[in-house]
């Protein structure tokens, strides 16, 4: 870990649980920040702040981003207050651990509708196994079927704050997801959830969900190898939703631009979800693509066994216009619709699949 003191030179982004700013750091380098309103207040301009420039400085994965650990405030008494009106607690034990009204607690108005609510009821969930995926399944549920309530879980395997996510908010705002719910130690949903299962039922009996869609936050680790990686979520949210009784729908991992080999094809990372890790049955969804593409495919979906333990759901993604995105602007690693179609197409795949299947 590296902290490292700077100074707020502008704030250039600010949105209510999330602002992004300019920095001026005292290592006599400069750059952007994310600072989470809930975990340290508002930052304001000329302002003192603790930076962990970790990730940064090992060229990792998160938008080139220092993180506000703290701000100097005014140099005494209390710098942030804020009360949710829960008791429970997410980042847990650590020095930025914050309290959220969770929709199971009893302090929440939904708690007697939490307490009563044990089974998703056939509801059917995309399972994704990242974050970009996320809108792309939303879009394809809502062109299918405009009438139907999408909502979103996000398991904290990846990143915590939602509000890191664009995204989403982009998503939120333009309508393709109804509702969000942060699960587990993330936070920053519309309906915060103790863990998956709970977040689930509460995507379904408070957000009123038709469909939802869950993934792991912002970012996925990798380790190249067979369980060392954010796949492996994918997996433990098929066997949440078979346990309580909804229609899990695999969305597959597909790409023939990514220069990775583990990656290209069927990533390694849903081989290992569909085959290892899920142990209850999941629909399938597989997108309609030029024929050199199909093969590989189903050679590595066979070759692997997934059809022994999962149901294949062909869809119609790939041949027919992708769904209208509303505006909101998606990539995978760095690339768009043009640059990589099967990606996109085994995502909205899964949306089709889904939306078909909802009641």
């Amino acid at each position: 870990m590296r902290l490292v003191w700077g100074t707020v030179e502008a704030v250039v982004g600010a949105y209510e649980d999330t602002q992004r700013l300019e920095v001026a750091l005292d290592d006599s380098s400069s750059g952007t920040a994310v600072n989470y309103v809930a975990l340290t207040g508002e930052c304001k301009a000329g302002e003192r702040v603790v930076l962990n420039t970790t990730a940064v400085d090992l060229s990792l994965g998160t938008g080139g981003a220092h993180f506000v650990v703290a701000r100097a405030g005014t140099g005494s008494g209390v710098v942030h207050e804020s009360d949710s009106g829960g008791h429970i607690m997410k980042l847990r034990y650590s020095p930025l651990q914050v309290d959220v009204l969770s929709v199971e607690s009893q302090e929440s108005v939904h708690h007697a509708a939490m307490k009563g609510s044990d089974s998703l009821q056939g509801t059917p969930v995309v399972c994704c196994g990242l974050h970009s995926q996320v809108p792309l399944v939303a879009a394809a549920v809502k062109a299918t079927r405009p009438d139907l309530r999408v909502a979103y879980c996000m398991t904290d395997q990846a990143a915590l704050a939602l509000g890191l996510s664009d995204v989403i908010r982009a998503s939120v705002g333009s309508g393709l997801i109804d509702a969000t719910v942060t699960c587990g130690q993330a936070f920053g949903g519309s309906l915060e959830a103790v863990n998956l299962y709970s977040g689930l039922l509460a995507a379904r009996h408070v957000g009123d969900a038709d469909v939802v869609v869950t993934a792991i936050g912002p970012g996925v680790v990798g380790t190249a190898t067979p369980f060392g990686h954010g796949g492996v979520s994918q997996g433990e949210a098929i066997n949440a939703v078979g346990a309580l009784g909804g229609t899990p729908v695999a969305c597959l991992r597909v790409s023939f631009a990514d220069p990775r080999p583990r990656h290209r094809g069927v990533s390694h990372h849903s081989l290992a979800a569909l085959t290892r890790i899920a142990l209850a049955s999941a629909r399938v969804a597989v997108p309609s693509v030029p024929a050199d593409m199909r093969e590989v495919i189903d050679d590595a979906l066979s070759s692997a066994g997934v059809w022994e333990r999962h149901e294949r759901v062909q869809a119609d993604a790939g041949r027919v216009p992708p769904p209208p995105m509303r505006g909101v602007e998606v990539t995978t690693m760095g690339r768009g619709l043009t640059e990589d179609p099967a990606f996109f197409a085994a995502a909205f795949a899964a949306g089709e699949v889904a939306a078909k299947a909802a009641l």
